[in-house]
């Protein structure tokens, strides 16, 4: 976000997954509390892979679901109506069909990564969240990566390079450790001013006394 030299400014580390709903929902609510207080933020996305061992190849949302989670269809159905709403309220839309898949996020995170060094990481983050959950495209592919990458202002080739190389493996990897090393075990998790833990879409109004908490502990 840009910054203001007559605004405050919070950091905001942000652990998620591109294929988890309540990352994207936890950052609009947070982006309302912004909104509120006038505050900006400096956003860092880390990177979490809810189904590390995920094949290639993925499976269908409603039988992931049920399988992890132990939902009958009809909870999870409901899950979804929720989230399409809450979705609504947000500005986002989420658009759950019985064809919708779970996929491999590895890929992903490695092209966030590099994203985050061409000052792009947020714009790319927000455009996976829309290609997955908005429009229905596989995450996973890397010609899938590489359009998205190209339609917020990366270069596709090098976004190609990047995946088919795999010089983030190692990197990203890491990074993952040390959030999972100190106990984060669901997403999102939010870090404010490097010292308050908030786990799951707290809503707006618990973001905003964060914020206003961190200001008030600067001044």
């Amino acid at each position: 976000m840009p910054s203001d030299p007559t605004r405050a400014i919070v950091q905001v580390d942000i652990v998620s997954d591109v294929v988890c709903p309540w990352c994207i929902v936890g950052f609009r609510q947070l982006d309302q509390a912004l909104t509120r207080t006038g505050f900006l933020a400096n956003l860092r996305w880390h990177p979490f892979e809810l189904n590390p061992s995920m094949p290639p190849e993925g499976q269908n949302l409603r039988e992931h679901i049920t399988e992890k989670y132990g939902t009958t269809a009809e909870q999870s159905q409901q899950a979804r109506d929720r989230l399409s709403a809450l979705g609504a309220e947000l500005g986002f839309t989420f658009s759950f069909t019985d064809d919708s898949r779970m996929v491999n996020t590895f890929k992903a995170h490695q092209l966030l990564d590099w994203a985050e060094e061409q000052q792009l990481q947020h714009p790319l983050k927000m455009a996976l969240f829309e290609a997955y959950f908005t429009h229905g495209r596989d995450v996973s592919d890397a010609h899938v990566l590489a359009d998205v990458a190209q339609s917020v202002g990366l270069d596709r080739e090098s976004a190609t390079q990047v995946l088919d190389s795999g010089e983030r493996q190692q990197q990203v990897r890491e990074k993952q450790g040390f959030w999972t090393s100190r106990g984060i075990s669901g997403v999102p998790s939010m870090v404010f001013g490097g010292k308050y833990l908030v786990t799951g879409a707290q809503g707006a109004d618990t973001y905003e006394q964060l914020l206003r908490r961190c200001v008030e502990e600067a001044a």
